[in-house]
């Protein structure tokens, strides 16, 4: 009934229901963590990173081996890594994470979609990881952010559950919540203008044609219902170093924290 009325009113009030839209996609609700994922950020070495005025909390679990990134999906938080965190830090992998801009602990307010992939190239250039972990629109920023800048040289990437093209996840949200067309479209126009880039160009397959990394795993459950598998199997199709696994019955958030992932993240990581 719900969804029936808010079809019905946004098309009536397409330009209004547009503008809300957009708020909503560049305001991110910030999700509280369980008491073991804030004992696991409690337990790094803490940092505040200046992006562009904007104070993001950083975090590092020191270690004498290689460097590795976390990077968070929307509305998500370097806390949401805590299992996988724990699990490597048993190795002498040297690890880091953040919170995006207006994510977790780093300055609240108002972002936007590609200003988080720019926070993960700044990040990039300020640590130099070897390695990079991310988890589902984490995988868009940081494509974006490695096409943006071929000069990074990383050596694996793991990407959980990550989307493909932003214009599919619009149509998906809008089939969620029962917008109109009109507003879908409008919403986009919207975001077209804010980019100055086409919005069909805005997916990680595109991203990835001119990504150079030798090893690439992607990780992601058949019976995912916020991220469809068939997202990540065309980013797979579109990167020819990229391996693809498909996993069973972890779903888009369990699979941070299922054991038999975090042993086969610490495997890709250990493979010479």
């Amino acid at each position: 009934m719900r969804k029936r009325l808010i079809h019905f009113l946004s098309n009536l009030f397409p330009a209004s229901f547009a503008k809300r839209a957009f708020h909503v996609l560049t305001h991110p609700q910030i999700k509280k963590l369980r008491r073991h994922e804030l004992k696991v950020l409690d337990s790094a070495e803490k940092e505040q990173f200046d992006f562009n005025g904007t104070k993001l909390a950083t975090y590092h679990w020191p270690g004498e081996g290689k460097k590795v990134l976390f990077i968070h999906g929307w509305e998500g938080q370097a806390g949401n890594f805590s299992e996988i965190i724990e699990r490597l830090k048993n190795t002498d992998l040297n690890l880091f994470a953040f919170d995006a801009p207006a994510h977790g602990f780093s300055s609240t307010g108002e972002t936007t979609l590609w200003v988080f992939g720019d926070a993960v190239a700044a990040m990039i250039e300020h640590i130099k990881p070897d390695y990079l972990v991310s988890h589902s629109f984490g995988g868009v920023a940081t494509t974006s952010a490695l096409k943006n800048n071929p000069q990074f040289k990383i050596s694996k990437y793991l990407l959980l559950a990550p989307p493909d093209s932003f214009s599919e996840r619009i149509d998906q949200i809008a089939e969620t919540v029962g917008i109109s067309n009109k507003v879908k479209l409008l919403l986009k126009e919207q975001i077209q203008h804010e980019i100055e880039l086409s919005i069909k160009e805005l997916s990680v397959s595109n991203f990835v044609k001119t990504i150079t990394i030798p090893e690439v795993l992607i990780l992601h459950d058949e019976a995912d219902k916020v991220v469809p598998i068939e997202q990540s199997l065309r980013v797979a199709e579109n990167w020819s170093v990229a391996e693809h696994i498909t996993l069973k019955g972890t779903g888009h958030f369990r699979i941070l924290r299922d054991e038999k992932v975090h042993a086969q993240i610490e495997a890709f990581f250990n493979r010479v």
